[in-house]
């Protein structure tokens, strides 16, 4: 029985010929290049964790008319994306659970159709997730350096257009992606995405340390307090460390698997590497749960908005 498996074209090279992948593999043969077996009972546990915490992010920011500036709204598109994410995983991990168990029974074609319509619902919501992590980025970038000029620039307007904009684009490009994933040309579009995303928010968010530490260091020069500015500084250090951090981390291993994918699908190492592929779809979905906890939590209107709806006091 056939069962799904989430971005399955993707999990190993299809510009290969079936002599030399089967020949790389036998050359990648030692224990580590078997791959890592992750538990469905992972992929689900740790969807329900990531839905709910998105869910609670989406609840405050609509619950409370304080947070319905641009600034929430794309932390709020981006634990829908997130959330997104989730419902695809769990979706395909209820029913891998199922078929195993021989409680759901479904033919092969209604699967093929279900795997295209995951694999769509994950690329989509990878793409959307990306953009708006670096939309944040730039809408913080614009805080910091046009602080003056932040509400004419940032307009909701603005951020409505930049919202319907990157939704569209995601489900436009997901659909491509799906109906010529086997073309390369079109991995190289989705790693160059990545890559740009990468490069933005590294640049912007240096930037933005490098301009709050260039203000500690004048005011502690002022007041002759070096040690508030070296605390100061270590906190944004770290700060700017886990954001930029968290991102390659859970990110970087897939994009990497496609590189591999394009540039040496029969190369031994490649081989071994594409036997960790679920090892790095765990990742993006943790990379759901961590989002709320470094984009929304952080904020104190945001936090005592999610107790009242915890409590249940609409």
């Amino acid at each position: 029985m056939s069962t799904l498996a989430p971005l399955r074209l993707l999990r190993e090279p299809w510009n290969a010929s079936e002599g030399n992948q089967s020949n790389g593999t036998a050359g990648a043969g030692s224990a580590w290049c078997q791959g890592l077996n992750v538990p469905n009972e992972l992929f689900l546990a740790l969807g329900l964790v990531s839905l709910v915490e998105n869910l609670l992010v989406v609840a405050a920011v609509l619950r409370n008319r304080n947070l319905h500036l641009p600034m929430y709204y794309f932390i709020c598109c981006l634990a829908v994306s997130d959330m997104l994410v989730s419902i695809s995983n769990l979706a395909e991990t209820l029913f891998v659970l199922l078929t195993e168990r021989g409680v759901l029974v479904i033919r092969a074609s209604v699967v093929r159709h279900m795997d295209n319509v995951i694999d769509m619902l994950i690329c989509s919501s990878v793409l959307s997730s990306l953009s708006f992590l670096g939309v944040i980025a730039v809408d913080r970038y614009i805080t910091i350096f046009y602080a003056l000029r932040y509400h004419s620039i940032m307009t909701l307007q603005r951020a409505m257009v930049t919202m319907a904009t990157i939704w569209l684009a995601s489900t436009v490009s997901s659909t491509v992606f799906i109906t010529y994933c086997r073309n390369n040309a079109i991995l190289l579009c989705l790693i160059s995405f990545f890559l740009f995303v990468l490069v933005l928010m590294l640049v912007l968010y240096i930037h933005m340390f490098a301009l709050a530490r260039h203000h500690l260091r004048s005011i502690s020069s002022q007041q002759k307090q070096p040690t508030l500015h070296c605390g100061s500084s270590l906190k944004g250090a770290v700060t700017l460390t886990i954001l930029l951090g968290v991102f390659f981390v859970c990110w970087g291993p897939f994009f990497f698997h496609l590189i591999l994918i394009v540039t040496c699908p029969t190369n031994p190492f490649c081989t071994c590497f594409f036997s960790y592929f679920n090892l790095f779809l765990i990742l993006i979905v943790c990379n759901s749960v961590v989002d709320p906890l470094i984009y929304a939590f952080q904020s104190q209107e945001l936090r005592r908005t999610l107790r009242e709806v915890v409590l249940c006091s609409w």
